[in-house]
């Protein structure tokens, strides 16, 4: 039997070799090749976007806009004094305090403070560290008819008959830095100065220089009920004579608010009105002293 295959009348043509495909190439096929509609066209044609002018929704607009206010604007903390512990004094040996006492006899208020400050014991003058109050409120009390600077300290007997003297003489970074029984030792001392120059009142600038000196008087703390500002009974008079004295009996107590810069359980208006009260008796007797042309002070230490 004999096979016969049929020749396919069908003709294969040669293929024809195809070029690369190129991006212009590809483009040009999707543009004319694919079957396209009225909306692909348009959305083919249309305009590329601009991404920055693109919208942004209004919740991110708004948070955009907060946080770039808030880094534009924005300002560095103010850095806070936080109090220390209790340190030995041989942390600041390497201190030199140049600090003296303001005295002169017959004044009419000693004040008497806590401390020196490292700024005051380098300077020399008290009170001489920017946030402390003291000397604008000895201003605004009225005890100095204008607002003085700390360079001024050692003319304060001779200007306003007024004194400066501390119940500790080694500088500390502040107040919490000494122990009570040194603050307790330098009571003594305190009453000593009291007892020869003879002020007529002293000024405690603190509520713990009080509790020290009363500790020392009493042989007992001061119990908060106990406590307060401003003038004391005459029971508490400072600088009694040991021997009956009818020329001088001693000087008047009258506790003021700390004007420590770290203090924060008053603000200033409150602090202003405890030392206005010290300052209208100031006022009162240095006119007094002017009127009966009483020596206003005596020989300058």
């Amino acid at each position: 039997m004999t096979l016969q295959f049929k020749q396919s009348s069908s003709k294969t043509e040669p293929s024809t070799p195809s070029n690369p495909p190129t991006l212009q190439g590809n483009f040009d096929h999707f543009l004319y090749k694919t079957p396209t509609t009225e909306t692909s066209k348009q959305r083919l044609h249309a305009p590329i976007p601009d991404i920055q002018q693109q919208s942004v929704p209004g919740s991110i607009r708004r948070k955009r806009s907060v946080t770039e206010r808030g880094a534009k604007h924005s300002s560095p903390k103010k850095r806070i004094r936080t109090s220390s512990g209790y340190a030995p004094p041989s942390k600041y040996d390497h201190v030199v305090n140049k600090l003296k006492d303001s005295l002169a006899s017959d004044l009419i208020c000693l004040f008497i403070g806590l401390n020196p400050g490292i700024r005051t014991a380098i300077t020399g003058h008290a009170y001489n560290h920017p946030s402390n109050l003291f000397w604008r409120l000895l201003h605004r009390s009225g005890c100095t008819p204008r607002l003085c600077r700390a360079e001024e300290d050692g003319n304060m007997p001779r200007l306003y008959q007024l004194g400066l003297t501390n119940i500790v003489s080694r500088p500390t970074k502040d107040g919490s830095e000494l122990s009570k029984e040194e603050m307790d030792l330098g009571v003594a001392e305190l009453e000593a100065k009291i007892s020869s120059q003879r002020p007529e009142a002293v000024t405690i600038v603190g509520k713990s220089i009080w509790e020290s000196i009363w500790r020392v008087k009493h042989g007992r703390n001061l119990t908060k009920s106990a406590f307060k500002y401003g003038w004391q009974d005459d029971c508490e008079m400072m600088g009694k004579p040991r021997t009956p004295d009818p020329s001088w009996k001693g000087a008047k107590v009258f506790v003021a608010t700390t004007t420590s810069g770290l203090a924060a359980t008053m603000n200033l208006q409150e602090k202003e009105e405890i030392w206005k009260r010290l300052g209208e008796w100031v006022e009162k007797k240095r006119l007094e002293r002017a009127e009966s042309d009483v020596p206003k002070i005596g020989q300058e230490e």
